[in-house]
């Protein structure tokens, strides 16, 4: 499985960014997606996850509320729509999958994801 992840750039405070995850693979609609982000000086945490149905998608507490993550399983990739950006959004994004459907818990640590993108810097300005 490979990953591309796109969408990052410099905004200001309040914009909104949308970030956009490929992945090769025949069986995407299986896989679990994952978004997580790693600021300078910061370990790497956990964004947003969504199950294989597009129906379920779960968020860290920092974002929910402000960004939505969505899927489009006919063009193998996801969405991480980020509005009311903060400063403290600023980190290098990584896309993440987990090569099949998940059930229970959503997951949330970095330990359960198989395959990684190259991640996107997202810089937010005052």
């Amino acid at each position: 499985v490979q990953l591309q992840a796109s969408g990052g750039g410099v905004v200001q405070a309040g914009d909104s960014l949308r970030l956009s995850c490929a992945a090769s693979g025949r069986t995407f609609s299986d896989y679990t997606m994952g978004w997580f982000r790693q600021a300078p000086g910061k370990e790497r945490e956990f964004v947003s996850v969504i199950s294989w149905s597009n129906r379920n998608s779960y968020y860290a507490d920092s974002v929910k509320g402000r960004f939505t993550m969505s899927r489009e399983n006919a063009k193998n990739t996801d969405y991480l729509q980020m509005n009311s950006l903060k400063l403290e959004d600023t980190a290098v994004y990584y896309c993440a999958v987990i090569p099949r459907i998940f059930y229970g818990p959503p997951p949330r640590s970095d330990k359960q994801y198989n395959y990684w993108g190259q991640g996107t810097q997202v810089t937010v300005s005052s």
